[in-house]
């Protein structure tokens, strides 16, 4: 394990969509980070059971949707093509099932590259079923164990790509978040979903070396994102969610520091700081992922992404055709205006990033954070710091600051009533301790320690 110390994007101006400093080849030729935004498609099933008994429908449904994607990829000329399959949790339960459905999208992916030239990576994301028992077992088990069975089939099976949305701390950060207690949200993020982090990606890293395929990333999805979703139906103050939002990169980029090299998952909006630090390609989605959750990120989203993806939308029927085709066929279109730009020369790239920044960046505090003048100011107070619980604070630090300075020169809009939260926040970190040791013995007093195995974490003896 390394910890980042510098960043590989200093410069605002250097960072934006389609250019990442340590490019991804992939076993087609594919250079995600290479000059070329690449569609990122993502799908699921629609309502039905998922047991042995529906299992050859469920594998009608993945066939149609693979090869109505591929078609229609094919059809529009598409430079190349992310298919992202995120197992549903019986999927991952019995291995057997998830990576018989993965076999059947390699199949068809190769088959249109032998038949078209269409290049095409699988990027495979078992879910964390670890939070399925209570308290979860992070280490040990059945759960544990059929889900590393997943990753390792999947990768013998020919996904590239391995990626999760894991979940080590979320037994502390959701009740975090629903009293607004920042110390747990750092203890959660910082502490506990480090070290989990750490174990599960060397785990994983482990897995990827032995069949030649890459540790891509993760994200904080079940973090940042429910924090997202809680501010857009008013559970939550919006500036929460956004110094969150920053918090939780300190968490994600512990993949990185375990060999993770990219694209990073779709659903980490703090991927920019992350790209920001480690060079590493990036995922992302905003306005297209209206099929699976609400924000006010749709646009500044794509300003720093190398893939652009949909997040998951059902295999039901539209006017248009089956959803996943139509959710393709709009980020094809998107990766064509990006690719156009890139192609006119870095001014014109750079304009129409501006662009999209701008759209979002002044309307909510969640996306102002992430500009990138604000993401490269986050990225470099957590590469400053000295550990993980330091760099959570840091950068929750810096997020107020900056959160602060856009209201004061109204390049932000800040509700008034939500105004108070920034004090409220700083006071709550500036009274932190100094050390970690410190602070593990503090919020072990305050926390709930009976939704969690301590030891799992390295908390207990």
């Amino acid at each position: 394990m390394s910890r980042y110390t510098t960043l590989a994007i200093s410069e605002p101006n250097e960072l934006r969509f389609g250019l990442a400093p340590k490019p991804l080849t992939t076993r087609h030729g594919m250079q995600i980070g290479g000059g070329t935004v690449y569609p990122e498609l993502n799908f699921t099933l629609p309502p039905i059971l998922v047991n042995a008994q529906t299992m050859p429908e469920i594998q009608r449904h993945y066939r149609q949707i693979i090869t109505g994607a591929l078609q229609r990829a094919v059809e529009l000329e598409c430079h190349g093509l992310v298919v992202e399959f995120e197992t549903l949790p019986p999927m991952t339960e019995n291995p057997v099932w998830g990576v018989d459905l993965a076999k059947i999208l390699v199949d068809a992916m190769g088959e249109a590259n032998a038949k078209h030239g269409l290049k095409s990576v699988l990027r495979m994301t078992p879910n964390d079923t670890r939070e399925m028992e209570r308290p979860p077992r992070m280490r040990t088990g059945q759960l544990w164990e059929a889900m590393l069975k997943t990753f390792e089939g999947a990768a013998a099976a020919g996904a590239e790509l391995l990626s999760i949305e894991s979940v080590g701390g979320k037994e502390v950060h959701d009740e975090a978040l629903m009293i607004g207690d920042v110390r747990q949200v750092i203890f959660a993020l910082c502490v506990m979903g480090t070290r989990d982090m750490r174990f599960l990606w060397t785990e994983l890293g482990q897995i990827a070396q032995r069949h030649g395929v890459h540790c891509a990333g993760d994200t904080a999805c079940g973090f940042g994102n429910t924090a997202m979703v809680m501010a857009e139906q008013r559970m939550i103050p919006r500036v929460f969610a956004a110094v969150v939002r920053a918090i939780s990169a300190v968490r994600t980029l512990a993949c990185y520091e375990c060999g993770s090299v990219g694209p990073g998952k779709d659903c980490g909006y703090e991927n920019p700081i992350l790209k920001a630090i480690t060079g590493f390609p990036m995922a992302m989605e905003g306005k297209t992922a209206a099929c699976a959750h609400l924000s006010p990120l749709g646009n500044i989203a794509a300003a720093t992404c190398d893939t652009w993806s949909n997040e998951s939308v059902q295999n039901i029927k539209l006017l248009g055709g089956m959803a996943p085709t139509c959710y393709l066929e709009q980020l094809i279109y998107d990766c064509r205006l990006m690719n156009e730009a890139l192609a006119d020369g870095r001014d014109a790239a750079l304009m129409y990033r501006n662009w999209m920044v701008r759209s979002d960046a002044a309307r909510d505090p969640q996306a102002f954070v992430l500009t990138p003048e604000n993401s490269i100011a986050i990225a470099r107070s957590i590469v400053c710091a000295p550990n993980d619980f330091a760099a959570g604070k840091a950068a929750a630090l810096t997020a107020i600051s900056l959160l602060r300075e856009g209201q004061r020169a109204g390049a932000v809009k800040i509700a008034a009533r939500e105004q108070p939260w920034l004090d409220t926040m700083e006071e709550a970190v500036g009274s932190l301790p100094t050390t970690e040791s410190e602070f593990i013995n503090q919020m072990m007093g305050v926390v709930d320690t009976t939704k969690f195995v301590a030891r799992d974490y390295g908390l207990a003896g």
